[in-house]
């Protein structure tokens, strides 16, 4: 698709920009490119969806069907690791005190 001269000269009055000649040359051109990638875009959608059709499949699930059951979490625990395992992580950490790794404040 050819974006007109006349288009990114109002796409530009929009935005504010004075272009000049050459740089609405070159704005025509790279949103023509774009518009083109935005098409190929909307062409492998359509194929992926047409791919992918559901015809004779049973309802699908939403989010909303899961709010319905019940929620299952598993317990928050600490996993005990062995000394080995400890060891090579505060070996690895730039910054460390006694065994506890240092890091930036972040609030």
């Amino acid at each position: 698709m050819a974006i007109s001269k006349q288009e990114v000269e109002k796409i530009a009055k929009l935005a504010r920009l004075r272009l000049t000649d050459q740089e609405i040359e070159k704005m025509q051109k790279d949103l023509s490119e774009i518009l083109g990638y935005f098409n190929l875009l909307k062409e492998a959608k359509s194929r992926s969806e047409a791919a992918a059709s559901t015809t004779g499949m049973e309802g699908k699930a939403t989010v909303s069907d899961f709010d319905k059951k019940e929620k299952v979490l598993r317990k928050d625990e600490a996993r005990p690791q062995p000394d080995s395992v400890v060891e090579n992580l505060l070996k690895a950490a730039p910054d460390k005190k006694e065994k506890y790794i240092r890091v930036k404040a972040i609030l």
